[in-house]
This record gives C-alpha cells, structure tokens and sequence, in this order.
C-alpha cells in the first residue's frame, strides 16, 4: 500500500538548496524504512521518499509519478526486488536502482547486478546509503550525458551528411552545366573562329597576315582541345553510357597521359546502377588514378568492378611507393576523407590499406538495395 510522502532536510535548512531528490522507497518494514530515512537525512541529501510495499503500489506509483531514484529490499512479500527492476526498466530513461537489502548472499548479488541494477547496499552498512546514493546518481547522470552527446554527435552526423549529399549533387549539377555551356557557347564559338581563321590562312598571301593566321590558328586548336579537357573532367558524357564505360575511358585516359599501364576488369559489360551510385563510383576512381599518376610513381595500376551480392565494389590498386605513416590521418588530407564523405551519402564506405614500397589499395563498397548492411570495420560507419 501507499503511504504518506515524507519531506526531509537537513537540520538548520529553512529551504533547501536544490530541488528535492524524489526517491520511491519499496520496503515492507517500518524501522527499516525510517533507518533509510534518517540516514539520508544525516548525509545531508534532502529527499521526498514515497513509500510501498507491493508489486501493484510499486506499479501505480512508476506509472504516476517521476522518481529520481528507486530504492528496494530484495524480499518482499510475494516478490523480489528483481521483479521490481522489471517494472522499471521498462521505463525509458528509468532512474538508478539500488538495492538495500539484508544478507542476499554473494551470488545473489553478482546476479542482481548483471541485471543492470546501479548498486548494492547491506542494511548493515545503511550509514553509507547517501554516498551509495550519490554515486548512483552521479553515474546515472553520467549515462545520460554520454546518451545525449552521442544523440546530439549522431543528429550532427545526420546533418553532414544530409548537407554532403545537397553539397554534392548540386556540384555534380553545376559541372554538368558548366560543361554543356562550354559545349554549346564556348565550344562552338571557338569551333567557328576556327573555321574563318582557317579560310584567312589558306587564302592569305604569304607574309605576316598568314603567319599570324596560322599562328591563332594553332592557339585556337590549343584552346578547343582545353575546352574539351575541362568538359571531361567536369562530366564526362561518357558516363551516360553507363559505369564501366566511363571507368574504361578514365584508365585509357589516364594511360595515355601518364604511360602506366592500366586494366580494367568488370564482372559485367555493363551494371544497371542508380546515377547518383554512378557518379560516386566513377569520382572515387578519378581521384584515385588522379594521386597515382601524382604521388604512386607506380609502373601498373589495375581497377576492378564487381556489383555482386547486392553491393557495388569498385577497387583501384597500384604498385608505387605506397602512402607515408600517418598520411591519412592528416587534417590535410581531403581528398581520401572527401572520397569517404562521398561514399556515405550513398550508404557506403571507403576502405584504404597501403603499404609502402607496395603499393595502395582504395575500396569503395556501396549497398545497392535497402538490405545492404556495413561491414564491421573499423573506422568505417554507414
């Protein structure tokens, strides 16, 4: 049954400093009760203590009330205080749970504890029931700030990511825009400035006027196979014809700017993949082949492509000098940790294992259903 609230403070405290410790005390015994009491009250812990001495009173008090602690004997009449921390911990966010109990033996003990309940106490030993008290609260506390960070860092993940997805395909929008103006107005321009320099070269005596002819006309060449670089780079139309397409191109290219052999090898001809994968993939092996050809000093390079078991893996492996210790882990390093961001707006992750004088490996694995799930490794989060 219930019985009435008591509101304790210290001797010589006309208003209690802080808020009152609200502390639901299930216990059946009267001079336990008030031993309990008085040693809170002595510890100098200013509480309002409800107490039972049932299941059901235990329940209904839970249900109607918010309690900072829950204190408890272990045997009651008709239940445990086992049965009681079931009725609690149900409870989200439920408060500390300390047992108060007689002798329950070792075993006893070590079981109520791997329940979860906060902390243990003998009668015997009650004039240290406030600082058991304490302690509970100082740790619960503790629990709940930690809790609280990590919802708040996860919610702050969540929004980086959130925006890397909007920062990115905005940027993959603009580059496709850029290129196509650079397609139509620019390219063309340049294209038809050429064919009229051209005329003025060939019909032009021989003199200065020709050789200034033939002089813009080779700028102009220069400057329409500029155009085309920068519209490849920045979109290729290549990867309108789909991911294997586009990764060939990039290794042919690659190749013959750099003269290191490369291989692509694919599990289909072509993968029916969502665009937005596509454009993941296909930038995580441009930046790849884009720190070989600077840094690997590698003589062979080979790029795999596999969209089985429902994940996209794509892997860009060379045999150069490998990265330095630490490299990777430098506040520097933005390309590696732009590749990573990349990968985890399309629930990916991105896996990088060097070894120097060995080479480098760049893995980037991608779920292409709901059902993908990441792999525990360490360091990569979906």
């Amino acid at each position: 049954m219930f019985q009435n609230v008591s509101h304790d403070s210290a001797p010589g405290d006309a208003r209690p400093p802080h808020k009152p410790l609200r502390i639901l005390h299930i216990e059946d015994s009267a001079a336990d009760q008030a031993l309990a009491r008085l040693s809170l009250l002595r510890g100098g812990l200013v509480c309002e203590i409800v107490v039972v001495d049932t299941l059901d009173d235990a329940a209904a008090a839970l249900h109607n009330q918010a309690f900072d602690l829950i204190l408890a004997d272990y045997h009651l009449p008709g239940f445990t205080a086992l049965d009681a921390w079931e009725l609690v911990r149900r409870q989200p966010g439920h408060p500390p749970f300390v047992l108060l109990s007689g002798a329950i033996g070792e075993s006893a003990a070590v079981d109520v504890m791997r329940e979860g309940i906060s902390d243990y106490l003998l009668k015997d030993h009650i004039t240290r029931l406030p600082h058991v008290v304490s302690h509970a609260l100082e740790v619960h506390e503790a629990r709940l700030a930690r809790r609280r960070a990590a919802a708040e860092l996860a919610a702050s993940e969540r929004r980086l990511a959130d925006l890397t997805e909007h920062l990115q395909t905005s940027t993959e929008r603009e580059r496709a825009s850029i290129a196509r103006e650079i397609h139509d107005d620019i390219g063309g321009s340049l294209t038809s400035v050429k064919f009229d320099v051209a005329w003025i070269a060939r019909n032009a005596p021989e003199g200065g006027l020709r050789e200034h002819a033939l002089a813009a006309l080779e700028m102009l060449e220069h400057a329409l196979g500029a155009s085309q670089r920068i519209m490849m780079n920045l979109r290729p139309p290549v990867l309108d014809q789909g991911l294997v397409a586009a990764v060939q191109w990039l290794a042919e290219n690659f190749e013959r700017r750099t003269g290191v052999p490369t291989r692509v090898r694919s599990s289909r001809e072509s993968m029916d993949i969502a665009p937005d994968i596509q454009v993941v993939a296909y930038r995580t092996a441009q930046e790849a082949l884009t720190n070989v050809g600077k840094y690997a000093q590698a003589r062979h390079v080979d790029i795999d492509l596999s969209d089985r078991e429902g994940f996209l893996t794509l892997e860009v492996t060379d045999d150069g000098v490998g990265l330095a210790d630490g490299a990777r882990d430098k506040p520097e390093s933005f390309g590696l940790r732009g590749l990573g961001e990349r990968a985890r707006t399309v629930r990916g992750w991105l896996d990088v294992s060097s070894q120097a004088g060995r080479g480098t490996s760049v893995i980037v694995s991608i779920p292409l259903d709901d059902g993908g799930a990441c792999p525990n490794i360490p360091g990569n989060e979906c």
